[in-house]
């Protein structure tokens, strides 16, 4: 049987899984219902919190379904929905699916044809992010308590030590974005593509931070992350006929 990304066994499988984890969040959502009967919060009270939270939980959504449309060219639909409904990560899945097309000396956007390919890929995307899982409930007292005990001593060092854990954070994908910009100096400036994307959805999002500061916007702090996801991704299409990347 030739081998399909989108073949119909894949969904049913994801769709199994997903299944499960809204089935916990139904069970918890009527738990905390009942729950927040016993403390005598008015049904009212529970009706507003459990609508106004479902709105919001929209714009992330919006960002999820961005990385999955991203990625379903290469992966199809079916593992894409799965790595980013469940634990999954936009920034991580997308740089490690990346990472992985191209050790397989395979561009972004091509669909893959190779079982051995799609499972490699599939296992990298997963291995990575199921790290913090395993690692989480060993070190993050620890970090905590160790971060706690700094900002009862100094609070301007506390504050450091969390912007700096922060910024590394962002310094690995910042790497990724960057690691082509010497092609520049070769006369082909497809590696500032990315620069520029970023630069683009960093803009988007600084002119929504600053519109829902002085207007008191509240749907643009929720909104900003799929915005700028959204048109740094739609910048990249002027960007590449502009630059000459393929």
């Amino acid at each position: 049987m030739k081998f399909n990304v989108n073949h119909p066994v894949l969904y049913v499988i994801v769709g199994v899984i997903i299944a499960c984890v809204l089935a916990q969040s139904v069970y918890f959502l009527v738990r905390a219902m009942k729950r927040a009967k016993q403390l005598g919060i008015k049904s009212e009270t529970i009706k507003k919190t459990i609508s106004s939270s479902a709105v919001f939980t929209i714009a992330p959504a919006i960002a999820v379904l961005v990385g999955v449309v991203a990625l379903s060219k290469s992966l199809g639909v079916a593992l894409p929905w799965l790595r980013l409904s469940v634990i999954g990560s936009i920034t991580y899945e997308t740089v490690a699916a990346g990472n992985a097309l191209e050790a397989a000396e395979l561009s972004a956007g091509t669909t893959i044809t190779d079982p051995s390919i799609f499972v490699t890929i599939a296992w990298v995307m997963t291995i990575g992010i199921a790290a913090g899982l395993v690692f989480v409930p060993f070190v993050t007292k620890k970090i905590q308590t160790g971060l706690s005990k700094i900002g009862m001593k100094d609070k301007k060092w506390g504050e450091i030590f969390n912007n700096a854990m922060f910024l590394g954070m962002i310094s690995a994908f910042l790497g990724y974005v960057f690691c082509d910009v010497g092609s520049v100096f070769k006369g082909d400036t497809s590696g500032l593509i990315p620069v520029c994307v970023m630069l683009t959805s960093a803009i988007v999002m600084a002119v929504c931070g600053g519109l829902a500061t002085k207007f008191k916007i509240r749907f643009l702090t929720d909104y900003a992350l799929p915005l700028s996801l959204v048109l740094g991704m739609a910048s990249a299409i002027p960007y590449t006929a502009l630059l000459g990347g393929k």
